[in-house]
């Protein structure tokens, strides 16, 4: 090959070169460009969320950006909120949790309307060696019977003392034991036996996460149950 020819070779060799290494930039730009563009899409649904305070939802968002998009502008412009957000997606999914223990009903009775707050204890308790049964808490407002609050049992029962008087210890989250009177009541309708201070025990079911009550049975133990009360809703007993 002659040396013009040679030189000519050289000279297309490095144009082509260098229009693959343009073209090359070129494709990185714009997949760039596009990268960027959703990267922007996914922290406006992330603003969005975090603006109507949604945010589990806006958490989801702000991960999601953060796990593809991570060098974009918009993840450097979200990073520092994003554990902040899972924090509180976090506090609003347990304050569902909570929400969700307690069942509430009213019912037509004579008189008016019945109504009652009922929850399950946290962990089942063996009361009569037949294995384990969960313990209700149930708070109900009849328009003859008034207020009352009382515990009740799926099996078992409670001492023979409780059929006149006797207590039961109640601690409110990591609080001090306190002692409140109970009794139950000579029928087998249900084995329920009542709270005799209502009032105060409503009150601490709402001011608590977990209400902790220890009661005596029939075979002589005193198991201790756990309500997690933190998701009460007052408005459903009007008057308490």
């Amino acid at each position: 090959m002659n040396k013009p020819v040679l030189m000519l070779a050289c000279v297309l060799a490095l144009a082509a070169c260098g229009d693959r290494q343009a073209e090359q930039a070129a494709a990185a730009a714009a997949q760039a460009r596009q990268q960027e563009q959703q990267a922007e899409e996914l922290g406006k649904r992330f603003d969005s969320a975090v603006a109507g305070g949604d945010w589990d939802m806006a958490r989801i968002h702000g991960v999601a950006l953060l796990d593809q998009y991570p060098k974009s502008a918009t993840a450097k412009r979200i990073a520092p909120k994003v554990e902040e957000i899972k924090a509180k997606a976090e506090a609003e999914r347990e304050q569902r949790r909570l929400d969700n223990l307690w069942a509430y009903a009213q019912v037509n009775a004579a008189g008016g309307i019945q109504r009652s707050a009922m929850i399950y204890s946290q962990d089942n308790v063996d009361v009569d060696g037949s294995g384990a049964k969960p313990v209700q808490l149930v708070f109900r407002d009849h328009p003859k019977w008034k207020r009352s609050s009382y515990l009740v049992l799926q099996g078992g029962d409670f001492a023979k003392a409780c059929y006149r008087s006797c207590p039961v210890t109640v601690v409110v989250d990591d609080g001090k034991p306190r002692r409140m009177s109970a009794n139950r009541p000579d029928t087998d309708e249900a084995i329920a036996m009542f709270i005799d201070d209502d009032k105060t025990l409503w009150k601490l079911a709402g001011e608590a996460k977990r209400l902790q009550i220890s009661f005596p049975l029939a075979n002589g133990d005193s198991p201790t149950v756990i309500f997690e009360t933190g998701g009460l809703d007052p408005k459903q007993m009007p008057g308490w």
